[in-house]
């Protein structure tokens, strides 16, 4: 082996260096909100593994607090838990191109009846990448006012609204009281930016995690 090729050899054995090349992917379900597809991926070392791969739209949710330093939570039924959780305000972008902060204004007035004139970037979130592209971006809205509610459907016809106090929002999730991982993300990045006194980013900042592949899946009609 030649010095270069010894230094090539080096440089891909190094941590963080490896091109993890795809070599294969094949689609198992393709249903409304969620595809899985099997990736064949190359790993250190030059092996090949499986991946399991779950496709799903990009979501927002809202932290939206009142005059009065209440956060607006949801009660929602989830049926794959089977029980109710405590949750922000949140929502799919399920149309093609459809911009994050208008997704987001329109989940805030259909699962609360609320408008908010002041919007800016809390966090952005990579829900469980260990298997899933699934990712959100939370607002925080402020200058709440009521608007027009379109009549609930499903499981949004049973939804508890309610508000809580920021800082009785923060001790619930430390506690448990609330678990959905967008609540958790946003009451706990929104204490944190307070009490760091954080600029956020304003509400169009690029969104550069978002994920597209199950949108364009069903925009093209791939199976």
């Amino acid at each position: 082996m030649t010095s270069s090729e010894s230094g090539r050899a080096a440089d891909d054995s190094a941590p963080g260096t490896h091109e993890f090349d795809t070599l294969s992917s094949r689609t198992v379900y393709s249903g409304a909100i969620l595809a899985l597809r099997l990736d064949q991926v190359v790993m250190p070392g030059g092996r090949t593994a499986e991946r399991e791969v779950i496709e799903h739209h990009a979501a927002v949710a809202v932290a939206a607090v009142d005059e009065d330093d209440n956060l607006v939570l949801i009660n929602q039924y989830r049926h794959p838990i089977g029980r109710r959780l405590l949750e922000l305000p949140a929502g799919l972008l399920d149309e093609p191109g459809e911009d994050p902060l208008a997704a987001a204004k329109r989940e805030l007035a259909e699962e609360t009846g609320l408008a908010a004139r002041d919007w800016s970037v809390l966090v952005d979130v990579a829900l469980s990448p260990g298997f899933t592209d699934e990712a959100l971006r939370v607002y925080l809205a402020s200058g709440l006012y009521e608007t027009d509610q379109p009549e609930p459907e499903l499981e949004e016809a049973d939804l508890q609204v309610l508000r809580l106090p920021v800082s009785e929002a923060v001790q619930a999730a430390l506690s448990g009281e609330i678990t959905n991982a967008t609540a958790v993300a946003g009451v706990l990045a929104l204490m944190t930016a307070r009490a760091n006194n954080v600029e956020l980013r304003p509400a169009d900042a690029p969104w550069p995690g978002m994920p597209t592949a199950f949108l364009n899946r069903k925009a093209t009609g791939t199976q």
